[in-house]
């Protein structure tokens, strides 16, 4: 919590837990008194009472700390945002405020807020609702698990786009889990998320990559558990989830992996096994959840009737494992329902019910932060906070949730197909949307702004084919070789063998790229558009006809960010991606 959570009486929410210096605990204080501690003591049996025997009243010292009838002893009073004690006489004032006079002060009507959390992912939330509590930082802090990884970014910048990856591994952990995952696993890469938060902070796209994915898994280099280090081998097609777990691979693997398939390089990794989503969904009370059908899964063990139902716990967990209760019984049937449950605990955390009790809060921060293994980049309360409050400043009803285009593997027989490949088209697309840091919210957005866009028109149209596309290609971003990487890329990858480079352009610092051509040039205009991903306001007609072998222009502008990267972002999404949006509530099929 931060300056804008506290309440209208400005007093600092970390205040609210005072040490009393003569039991050595942490107790809570809400009212505005500098009385008693009885009406802020923790509840029994928790870490903020810890140390106090069950059964002793609240605000009187313990038998051995003064004994039965002694004199209680108040707790100091908490702080007001200028410094001095609540209930205290001010500085220089001897006259004692009289007995019964102090009333609790009433919230006005509309100055009350709410704690503002909102949406990202389940430890980010957690953690960023919880961290203001400094009272008990240490024990929030000591709870999290880091890993030593190679092959990420370095760590995530403030005024960058910020992509991370949670992993939820199968590895079987924890109290009640033997009958889960595979037995004497190391884990595997079970349920994968990318979670890419634009550079303004006002949308998100997360990614689920299917665990049965056939990819390539490059090379891995990885600490051990005795501190040796070796590079692991890398795999030219292989199950997606074995990138985590198998022969020794971390989580950096994972984070390769994902680079490899989709371009983005991941900032951090955030990882859980089963029993967080046991725990956080206890700790906020329950998820809300819908299925549109009776449910009765023998493997999973969920049993669940048609309609709408409060889940936590072991129910919890069989809801997101479940992959015979809905769809097609496929792991991506699974993969919409997990992102039903996600947005449907995001909305849960975000609610009034959740964040304006303070005994959820720090039961779920406690819960989300034993649930965590971070990468060393973000190990500690302190940067993971940072982290944090940067995703929650994303709405959920601007999350989207999709899923990795892919269809059935071409290899395996059809009635024998288990894994599947990327869909190529399509997720190059979706890819190229995510890379210039375009949410899917955004691009619907766009796609209604191109229909009243004239601009938009010249994108409209028959496309020349590859090798009939002719253009040179001039530098004018400031980039060195930027002319050339393009040419390379549209040659190589494109088939665009025409493509020439015309060196660096006379406006060495053009601002936007332009793509000038001729009138009967149109269609290889489109062409060179789509690979590019240029918008219609790149696209500049003579508004005269061409020559046969005349080439049209290209000016690379400042807004160039490397080969194959679209410039503006596309203002269309690809056609039958699954979408799911985090701000809405849908039914399981």
């Amino acid at each position: 919590m931060d300056a804008h959570s506290r309440g209208a009486d400005e007093i600092d929410p970390a205040d609210q837990w005072v040490l009393n210096p003569h039991t050595g605990n942490y107790e809570l204080r809400l009212d505005n008194s500098a009385g008693s501690a009885q009406a802020g003591s923790a509840p029994a049996g928790s870490a903020r009472n810890a140390g106090q025997p069950q059964g002793s009243p609240r605000g009187q010292a313990p038998r051995g700390r003064g004994g039965e009838g002694a004199p209680r002893r108040d707790v100091p009073a908490q702080r007001s945002r200028g410094g001095g004690s609540r209930g205290n006489t001010p500085r220089g004032d001897n006259t004692a405020p009289q007995a019964g006079r102090r009333k609790r002060k009433q919230p006005k009507k509309g100055n009350k807020r709410a704690l503002k959390i909102t949406g990202g992912v389940v430890g980010f939330v957690l953690v960023a609702g919880s961290a203001g509590a400094w009272a008990l930082y240490n024990h929030f802090n000591g709870n999290l698990k880091s890993v030593e990884v190679s092959g990420g970014s370095g760590g995530f910048k403030k005024d960058q786009a910020i992509n991370i990856l949670v992993i939820g591994t199968d590895k079987r952990t924890g109290d009640g889990n033997s009958g889960y995952g595979d037995k004497n696993s190391p884990g595997h890469a079970d349920t994968t998320i990318l979670f890419h938060v634009s550079k303004d902070r006002t949308n998100a796209t997360a990614l689920s990559i299917p665990r049965d994915l056939k990819t390539r898994i490059p090379d891995c280099p990885t600490k051990l558990d005795d501190g040796s280090e070796k590079v692991v081998p890398g795999s030219t097609f292989e199950r997606f989830n074995t990138s985590l777990g198998q022969s020794d691979r971390d989580p950096g693997c994972t984070m390769r992996t994902v680079k490899e398939i989709t371009g983005l390089t991941v900032d951090h990794f955030m990882m859980v096994d089963f029993n967080a989503v046991k725990s956080l969904t206890t700790a906020v009370g329950g998820v809300d959840v819908c299925v549109a059908k009776d449910v009765n899964d023998k493997k999973s063990h969920l049993k669940l009737s048609k309609g709408k139902h409060t889940i936590q716990g072991e129910q919890a967990l069989a809801f997101v494992r479940t992959r015979g209760a809905f769809g097609t019984g496929s792991d991506l049937s699974r993969i919409q329902t997990q992102q039903q449950f996600l947005g449907a605990m995001l909305r849960k955390m975000k609610s009034s019910e959740t964040l304006t009790d303070l005994g959820k809060l720090y039961d779920l921060a406690d819960a989300a932060t034993k649930a965590l293994t971070v990468d060393s980049g973000i190990n500690g309360l302190g940067k993971l906070k940072s982290l944090a409050t940067e995703v929650a400043q994303v709405d959920p009803k601007n999350i989207t949730f999709t899923t990795l285009p892919v269809i059935d593997n071409p290899a395996e027989p059809p009635n024998q197909r288990a894994t599947v490949v990327v869909d190529k088209p399509k997720a190059e697309a979706l890819f190229s949307i995510l890379q210039s840091d375009t949410s899917l919210t955004e691009v619907k957005k766009k796609e209604k702004a191109e229909k009243k866009d004239q601009q938009a028109a010249l994108l409209k149209g028959e496309k020349a084919a590859a090798e009939d596309v002719r253009v040179d290609i001039f530098n004018g971003s400031g980039t060195g070789g930027a002319a050339q990487e393009t040419l390379t890329w549209l040659q190589v990858e494109k088939g665009m063998k025409l493509a020439t480079n015309g060196g660096n352009s006379p406006d060495p610092d053009t601002a936007k790229t332009v793509l000038t051509y001729g009138e009967n040039q149109a269609d290889q205009a489109r062409a060179l558009a789509a690979v590019m991903g240029l918008p219609g306001s790149a696209l500049k007609p003579t508004g005269a006809q061409a020559g046969a072998r005349e080439p049209m222009k290209l000016t690379l502008g400042k807004d160039f960010s490397g080969a194959g990267k679209p410039l503006g972002g596309p203002a269309k999404a690809p056609e039958g991606i699954q979408q799911a949006n985090a701000g809405k509530s849908v039914c399981a099929q």
